[in-house]
């Protein structure tokens, strides 16, 4: 391909939007183009990557044995009714009526379609175990759409449903897709770690996510490099620091702490530690408010408060400051003694004592305060978050603690949709059942822009060579001289006659600008044609290493076509 020929949208600026490495790459190098906020057109260069990264998936998944469909993005709400989620998705799923009047949603997930699709085909348990996948658009209407591809309203994703007669029978669709992901990942040349997951709205009994690591990943984990132990911040458990036994009950007492409405405040004024303090906050989950208790120092698990209180994530948010007014409390004074609400409390803080809360007294604190003595709860649960440092629940080792983004999640869905939805096979002995399956989903636009986040500089995209958009490009210094036009038209005909995808830089522009285009855009190998034209001598580029090194046309060629094609698993 000539360059004069192509679509090339490098911007020397990304947009005031963008505000992470790899959403600005993406934007600079042109890949992609906003069209509104959360959704992305795919340009010439983000569409081959975007294309080669489907193609490793297919290559793992249909080696696997599973089977490629492709469904629809429209559902009707009448197959979301038999699941039962029409009413529990949630605002993410973007609703929609036709001309007569029924209801239809775009699809941000497609276990009621698939589900639909084997109950109608599949009767026999002679026809399983059976999996069939897809690489479709997806649609959820995010509430706040942001870095790009990593969160968007519009993505692509590959997503697999495995169907068996039983557990046992799921717990090898689940292994086989599980390590078939960790091929996929390591060909696409991504460093991830394999997690513990909340199920979430998918639902089902198990789950593990495969988590890019990201210094600005939107999710975090903690493992253990001692057991092996590893979760996702929303599955994620710890052991409970030991407090000691013997401490002594003290009297509760009230205490003036004037303006001192923070955990910080608080703990600076009556000079304790934060883990001395008990945090109370106020929840609106469904229909309700509720109290939530947590050591000072520690953060609220959502995920695992809306399971404690057995609501959707989306039916929880913290009450508004005028909501907490018209409650009757006192924000930054609040405390579980006569609090008018029920009360869900932290295993950690449950087992403290003599701590400090609010006194629900503007100005005023409790010290000493107790369990059970001084105030009762409605419920103990594990609602914090595990951080950094905090103790294995395996092992009793400290754990540590990583940024990263969620590229791929499989799931025990067991009967969750074979049940409701009627989608059963008749057993050997002629008895009705309903199949056993699992759900297995890989971000496909999400994982495009975790490779830009592994590999780039403050140059551009490094890629790996099997997702390039091309392998290499021939830039000859100026276009318009004989000896550099001939023996970069020589060097260019003889890649193409060696398969490799390569660009001739023909356009008329300064040397300088052209590098930069190319080093934006990460093509792995550069062929620099200069003043030694005459004399067959080359600069040969690594993208990946920046090194440059001189030498004869001829050796440039069957160097970077040796390394092209080690790199991409091929034979010379």
């Amino acid at each position: 391909m000539k360059a004069s020929k192509m679509l090339i949208s490098t911007l020397k600026e990304a947009p005031n939007e963008a505000i992470i490495d790899s959403h600005i790459l993406l934007l600079r190098a042109g890949m992609v183009r906003k069209l509104v906020s959360g959704v992305y057109n795919y340009m010439p260069m983000g569409k081959r990557v975007l294309n080669k990264i489907q193609e490793v998936i297919r290559k793992h998944m249909d080696e696997a044995g599973a089977l490629e469909i492709l469904c629809s993005a429209v559902q009707p709400k009448e197959l979301w009714e038999e699941s039962g989620r029409w009413y529990k998705y949630g605002p993410e799923l973007m609703r929609f009526k036709d001309r007569h009047d029924r209801d239809f949603c775009l699809g941000p997930t497609h276990e009621e379609i698939f589900t639909d699709i084997i109950k109608n085909e599949v009767k026999s348990y002679k026809n399983l175990p059976l999996n069939i996948y897809q690489i479709q658009t997806k649609y959820r209407d995010e509430m706040r759409p942001r870095f790009g591809l990593i969160r968007s309203r519009e993505f692509l994703m590959k997503d697999a449903y495995s169907f068996d007669v039983d557990e046992e029978g799921l717990d090898k669709s689940y292994e086989l897709m599980k390590e078939t992901y960790k091929k996929i990942f390591d060909e696409l040349h991504l460093h991830y770690q394999i997690v513990l997951a909340d199920t979430g709205a998918i639902g089902g009994n198990g789950s593990h996510q495969f988590m890019a690591l990201s210094d600005v990943g939107e999710g975090n984990i903690v493992y253990c490099d001692s057991c092996g132990y590893a979760a996702d911040e929303e599955k994620a458990e710890s052991k409970m620091e030991p407090y000691n036994t013997d401490v002594v009950v003290q009297d509760l007492d009230e205490v003036h702490t004037p303006n001192a409405r923070t955990i910080e405040e608080v703990s600076s004024f009556l000079n304790i530690s934060e883990k001395d303090l008990a945090k109370c906050l106020i929840y609106y989950a469904r229909d309700k408010y509720v109290c939530v208790l947590i050591r000072g120092d520690r953060d609220v698990n959502e995920i695992k408060l809306g399971h404690a209180l057995d609501v959707a994530e989306f039916e929880l948010r913290l009450a508004s400051d005028r909501e907490i007014e018209e409650l009757g409390l006192v924000k930054g004074f609040m405390g579980p003694r006569g609090m008018p609400l029920e009360i869900i409390m932290d295993l950690e803080i449950a087992e403290q004592k003599n701590f400090v809360t609010g006194a629900n007294k503007a100005d005023y604190h409790l010290i000493n305060a107790n369990l059970d003595r001084d105030f009762k709860v409605n419920k103990i649960a594990d609602i914090r978050l595990a951080k950094d440092g905090d103790i294995c629940a395996i092992c009793g080792k400290p754990m540590k603690g990583e940024k990263g983004t969620e590229v791929g999640q499989i799931f025990k869905l067991q009967d969750k949709y074979s049940s409701s939805m009627n989608c059963t096979y008749l057993d050997e002995n002629g008895v009705n059942k309903p199949m056993i399956m699992g759900c297995y989903g890989i971000g496909v636009s999400r994982t495009l822009q975790s490779i830009i986040d592994q590999y780039h500089d403050e140059y551009g995209i490094k890629w790996p060579v099997n997702v390039a958009p091309y392998h290499l490009v021939v830039v000859p210094v100026n276009y318009k001289d004989e000896e550099m036009k001939k023996l970069s038209d020589e060097i260019y005909n003889e890649y193409k006659k060696l398969d490799n995808e390569v660009i001739l830089d023909d356009r008329d522009y300064k040397p300088g600008f052209k590098f930069k285009d190319w080093d934006l855009i990460g093509i792995p190998y550069m062929i620099i044609v200069g003043r030694r034209a005459n004399e067959g001598i080359v600069e040969v580029k690594d993208r990946y290493t920046n090194e440059k090194v001189e030498m004869y046309a001829n050796d440039a060629i069957e160097m970077v076509n040796r390394m092209i094609k080690y790199q991409l698993g091929e034979e010379m």
